[in-house]
């Protein structure tokens, strides 16, 4: 490759070497204008063209010329700096960075509530629905009943059947129930229920509401708030929250090829 396709930028003590197609793919910005030598504020030094601006945050403006997209650690938040790329005038990056209620981290919510009787009770509300289908395929209830007694035994070992998935009233929440259970013919059962990973079949409800607190602590989430609902009733709801971070945002569709953000950890799984 001839030196002459390659252009050195020192930004604020950091060296960047790239194409000059690279910088010069968006004719309006900024970043042409000075390779072209029409913003007087940039001069050639030594080989290298110096800015008197952030070299972190220019990093990630030169990375979404290169591949349009705006790599972000998973960890970043300094999205009120990130606005120095208003300074490129690179109108896609500016688009985007426009979108700020977008960019920010958005908290997702569960909360549980939990009725405590002979038959407990459980409704699980999540503000993401893949949250409420996540548990939804971990959680398992099952129910022991009596089985009738035969000719040559007056006992026999109780029948444990498995129950239907929790019941999904709407995309964004899930209900079940453990504990003590009238089946057929006035017979009592027990309805237990498993959370993967774990094996165990609880049938106590204050040790099941532990289970699920602890299955969304290994998601992420962290136990916000517990306030009794109702003491009359027994009633009780566990608030949990996780910070989720913008996946995917779409940039105008008139950018070719399409532009977006996305985390680091987001981009290794592609």
């Amino acid at each position: 490759m001839s030196s002459q396709e390659l252009v050195t930028l020192n930004v604020g003590g950091k060296i960047f070497t790239t194409r000059f197609s690279t910088i010069k793919q968006f004719p309006a910005s900024r970043l042409t204008r000075m390779l072209d030598g029409r913003d007087q504020e940039f001069k050639m030094d030594g080989g290298q063209i110096f800015v008197d601006r952030d070299g972190v945050l220019f990093s990630f403006i030169l990375d979404f010329l290169r591949t349009q997209w705006l790599i972000l650690p998973t960890d970043f938040s300094d999205y009120l700096r990130l606005r120095e790329a208003l300074f490129s005038e690179v109108d896609p990056l500016v688009d985007l960075l426009n979108q700020e209620l977008l960019l920010q981290p958005r908290p997702v919510l569960v909360e549980v509530h939990f009725l405590s009787n002979t038959l407990a009770f459980f409704r699980v509300f999540g503000s993401c629905s893949k949250t409420t289908e996540m548990l939804t395929g971990r959680i398992t209830v099952f129910i022991e009943q009596p089985s009738a007694p035969t000719w040559s035994s007056n006992s026999c070992p109780p029948q444990m059947t498995l129950l239907p998935s929790p019941q999904r009233p709407s995309y964004h929440d899930l209900v079940f129930q453990c504990g003590l259970d009238h089946v057929i013919d006035n017979q009592t059962g027990v309805r237990y229920v498993s959370i993967k990973p774990d094996n165990r079949k609880l049938a106590n409800g204050t040790n099941v509401l532990g289970l699920l607190i602890d299955t969304l602590l290994m998601e992420g989430f962290h136990l916000v708030s517990t306030r009794t609902v109702s003491s009359e009733d027994k009633a009780e709801c566990c608030s949990s929250e996780r910070i989720k971070r913008p996946e995917a945002l779409a940039m105008s569709k008139a950018v070719k090829p399409e532009a977006a953000i996305m985390p680091e950890q987001s981009q290794k799984k592609k």
